[in-house]
C-alpha cells in the first residue's frame, strides 16, 4: 500500500502509517480494541500522537494487554511497577485513570451488554467530514463535548471533548481522512 497516498499527518514514521492504515478511522465494535483506544487518547493529553504510538507496545505489557478486567483489577503495587517502567509515559495520575476507567468501562458493559452498544447508541452514524488537510479537522464537536460530559458523569477520569473527539476519530465513528487519502 505504500504506492497509496495517506493523510499527511500519518508518514512521519512506519509506526504512524500502519496506525493510519489498519486502524485509524475504521468502525470499531469490539470492547477491547475500544477500551485501549480510549486509554491511549488519555495518555495522549499534552503530548504528541507519535509519543503515544511509540509507547504503546510497552503500556500494553503493562496492562495486561488491556484485557479490562484485569486492567480494572489492577493494585496500588501494580502502578507503583508501571511507574518505574521508562518506556511508557509515567504520568501517576493517567495511570491510576486507566485503572478507574476499566472500572468505570465494565460498568457501563454491563448497562447495556458492551460498551460498544453504549458507544455506538449515543454516536448514531458515523460522522462524514470532507477535508482536504488534517488541520481542517475539528479538535470537538458537539457529540464529542456530549460524550465527554456522559462518560465524566459515570466516573470516566482524564476525558474531555478534544480527547474524545480523538476517539472517536480513532474508532470511526467520525471520517477525517483527507480527501485524497485511499483510506477515505
Amino acid at each position: 500500500m505504500a504506492d497509496k497516498q495517506r493523510c499527511g499527518w500519518a508518514n512521519s514514521s512506519p509506526a504512524m502509517q500502519a496506525y493510519h492504515d489498519d486502524e485509524w478511522g475504521r468502525p470499531t465494535h469490539d470492547d477491547q480494541a475500544l477500551f485501549e483506544r480510549l486509554c491511549m487518547e488519555t495518555y495522549q493529553a499534552g503530548l504528541s500522537w507519535s509519543t503515544v504510538l511509540n509507547k504503546r507496545a510497552a503500556f500494553q505489557r503493562d496492562f495486561y494487554n488491556y484485557q479490562i478486567s484485569a486492567v480494572a483489577a489492577m493494585t496500588t503495587a501494580e502502578i507503583e511497577a508501571a511507574m518505574q517502567d521508562a518506556a511508557i509515559i509515567r504520568n501517576r495520575r493517567k495511570l491510576e485513570a486507566t485503572v478507574n476507567n476499566a472500572q468505570m468501562f465494565l460498568q457501563v458493559a454491563r448497562e447495556y451488554g458492551s460498551f460498544a452498544k453504549y458507544f455506538w447508541a449515543l454516536i448514531g452514524t458515523p460522522q462524514q467530514h470532507n477535508i482536504d488537510r488534517y488541520n481542517e479537522a475539528p479538535t470537538q464537536t458537539a457529540t464529542s463535548v456530549a460524550l465527554a460530559k456522559d462518560l465524566k458523569k459515570r466516573g470516566f477520569k482524564f476525558i474531555g471533548p478534544v480527547a474524545a473527539y480523538a476517539f472517536m476519530q480513532s474508532v470511526g465513528a467520525v471520517n477525517d481522512h483527507e480527501m485524497n487519502c485511499a483510506w477515505r
